[in-house]
């Protein structure tokens, strides 16, 4: 800093003692006459350090005793005295002194300044740092990436790659050391998002965090906080979110950063500490020596990001395969007038239940009432001559995702995750609804409320006529995330298709979205005639509860799921006894589980899958499927993959396979 030398320089000049013989120059203007002043004179404002102005008094006293010697020689002086002057100003003129000084030094200044003067305050301030630095550093090295393995025996164990990076650290000159721990704590940030992604996968989808195809499902999380808590909210939140990550990326790149700056400062004493801990580190992972069952040696990180290269491979190789496996259908082939013999003649519907999972059944805070639900309607069902059976079937995604469940139930092969889901969507492998439309017998319908935007995969589905949310003429409210009732939807079917008159039966593609989370508020049944466009719902919404009311509180999102599953159920069933009739057969299932908060963290991927129909032939051809009777699955009951359902119900209803 040029001040402080300058300031430095000019006391010291002005102390050497003048040589024998010799008259002393004059003090420079503004010392020696003004002896009480205790600043030097380059800067009087400024924030010097302590140590700046002890010169002054010292060269004050010399000059004191000077004057009388000094004295007659000051008309001869100035002649000598100014070259001395002009040598002098060059490097302490107020001019100079006062220049603007970069506000970086400036404040380095101010910090010394502030040390000095507070020496336990800035000991303690700067190892409270250190410490806290050291311990977020740490946390990333061992973090767990699903909650339930959040205890502290986790962190109470020594990882490797500490270990390493410290020697790494310690051997490297300055600048390529800083480069080193900025792009160490840069990717020990990154990784450390990634957890926290992991985290909120596992728990509401059940899976980790796929970093090449999870990226675009992010905008649906963004349209579903929208719908939840409004776009205030959701924009509230996506920027809260991006703080977030900006900050852990920043603090976690200065934190390794500054430790760095300290084994350099302390080689010495980090050397031995890093011998010693590596030591340490190995005779404990030799040993296998552990703590409360949790090994000390730890190589968390390693072991994360090994799993992670893994996926990656795995996805994209897995890309190259399901395209092969797309391409082999065993019912590519078949000719019309073999497939779905069985159904000739039948007003078909498939029907998506939003969430609902084998948990709704059996989960003692849920099943009491939808297992009550179930007993009525089956009741129902029976007094108006309809019969039903019931099985399991293993969904392909858990938590969300509905589309993975849906493209796995219509087309017999496994898309558990979004790459699959675009490579099958965009071939044209043999869907249910896809097989019906083949036949030549039948006019294939979608009814979608959920859908709110371009659907391109009506195509691969084979949709002759789609009704989405825009078209079927719902003015109330929506219910959180869900555009409009069950019980309206399915009453806009009957209005819309189902009670026009058709030169052939109808196979009908219908998704339900009642039970979709939050779970607040649910509709509630109105009677059939008041239906109308939806006007009723209104005061029903607004008498319902907000989903923060339970959104955080699991126990009050198991009883809003459960009364979402009933009521979902109930349209159901209603619609079905009302305009029912022989020909009508009725397949229905769940997508996938409710996500972890609400199924539980162990919970199987099982979801219900129930066929309705009057005609008894049509069950007699399943009677080898070993299901239970009624809609309610025995938890013994058959359990198959869910892709598995298209070949064994094409099979059983009179197709003939021909790949």
């Amino acid at each position: 800093m040029s001040f402080n030398t300058s300031s430095q320089q000019l006391p010291k000049t002005d102390e050497e003692p003048p040589e024998k013989g010799l008259v002393p120059e004059p003090p420079v203007e503004g010392t020696a006459s003004e002896p009480q002043r205790e600043e030097p004179a380059p800067e009087p404002s400024s924030d010097t350090d302590p140590g700046d102005g002890e010169a002054p008094p010292e060269a004050t006293s010399a000059d004191t005793e000077a004057p009388p010697k000094a004295a007659p020689a000051d008309t001869e002086a100035p002649p000598k005295a100014a070259p001395a002057d002009t040598e002098a100003l060059p490097e302490a003129t107020p001019s100079e002194a006062e220049a603007p000084v970069p506000v970086p030094a400036r404040g380095r200044r101010r910090w010394r300044g502030w040390r000095e003067r507070y020496p336990v305050a800035a000991r303690t301030l700067t190892w409270t740092i250190t410490v806290l630095a050291a311990a977020l550093v740490l946390f990333a090295l061992l973090m767990p990436n699903k909650r339930d393995d959040f205890r502290p025996a986790e962190f109470v164990r020594i990882p490797v790659e500490a270990i390493f990076g410290a020697a790494l650290l310690i051997v490297l000159p300055r600048k390529p050391r800083i480069v080193v721990a900025a792009l160490a704590g840069l990717s020990l940030g990154a990784l450390t998002v990634l957890n926290f992604l992991d985290i909120g996968f596992n728990e509401y989808l059940g899976r980790g965090f796929n970093v090449v195809l999870d990226w675009t499902l992010f905008s649906d999380a963004q349209a579903y906080l929208q719908d939840t808590m409004g776009k205030n909210g959701a924009l509230g939140i996506a920027a809260l979110v991006v703080l977030i990550v900006i900050a852990v990326l920043a603090l976690m790149t200065l934190s390794v950063v500054r430790l760095g700056n300290l084994l350099a400062r302390h080689t010495e004493a980090a050397t031995r500490t890093t011998l010693v801990m590596a030591i340490v580190w190995v005779t404990c992972a030799a040993l296998g020596v552990q703590f409360t069952g949790v090994p000390i040696a730890s190589e968390h990180t390693t072991l994360v990001l090994q799993d992670r290269a893994k996926r990656v491979r795995d996805t994209i190789r897995d890309e190259a395969a399901f395209a092969k496996i797309a391409k082999k259908d065993a019912f590519a082939n078949t000719p019309p007038d073999q497939l779905l013999t069985g159904l000739r003649g039948k007003d078909m519907m498939i029907t998506f239940i939003e969430s609902y999972g084998r948990s709704a059944i059996e989960d003692p805070v849920m099943a009491p009432g939808v297992d009550a639900t179930l007993t009525a309607e089956n009741e129902k069902l029976t007094q108006a001559g309809f019969a039903a059976k019931s099985g399991w079937l293993t969904s392909a995604t858990y938590g969300g995702s509905s589309w993975l469940g849906h493209s796995t139930f219509m087309s017999g092969l496994w898309i558990n995750n979004q790459q699959r889901y675009r490579t099958v969507t965009a071939g044209d492998h043999l869907t249910l609804s896809g097989a019906f439309k083949k036949t030549g017998a039948w006019d294939t319908v979608g009814v979608m409320p959920g859908v709110q935007k371009a659907w391109p995969e009506q195509h691969f589905y084979d949709i002759d006529k789609l009704y989405d949310s825009h078209d079927l003429g719902y003015k109330g409210p929506k219910f959180s995330w869900s555009t409009m009732p069950d019980q309206y939807a399915l009453t806009a079917f009957e209005r819309l298709v189902h009670s026009k008159k058709h030169d052939k039966p109808l196979m009908s593609t219908i998704i339900l979205t009642s039970s979709h989370q939050p779970w607040a508020p649910i509709p509630k049944t109105v009677p059939q005639d008041q239906v109308g466009d939806g006007s009723i719902y209104d005061a029903i919404e607004k008498a319902g509860k907000k989903p923060g009311d339970i959104i955080t509180d699991s126990t009050k999102s198991k009883q809003g799921y459960g009364k979402s599953i009933q009521y979902s159920v109930t349209s159901l069933i209603d619609y079905l006894v009302k305009y029912g009739n022989k020909n009508t057969v009725l397949i229905f299932l769940g997508d996938h589980q409710p996500i972890a908060r609400v199924s539980g963290n162990h919970a199987s991927r099982d979801v219900p899958v129930s066929i309705v129909a009057k005609d008894p032939k049509v069950l007699d051809k399943i009677a080898d499927w070993g299901w239970t009777d009624g809609l309610r699955p025995e938890h013994n009951a058959p359990v198959w993959k869910m892709s598995a359902f298209r070949d064994r119900f094409l099979t059983a209803y009179g197709s003939t396979p021909n790949p």
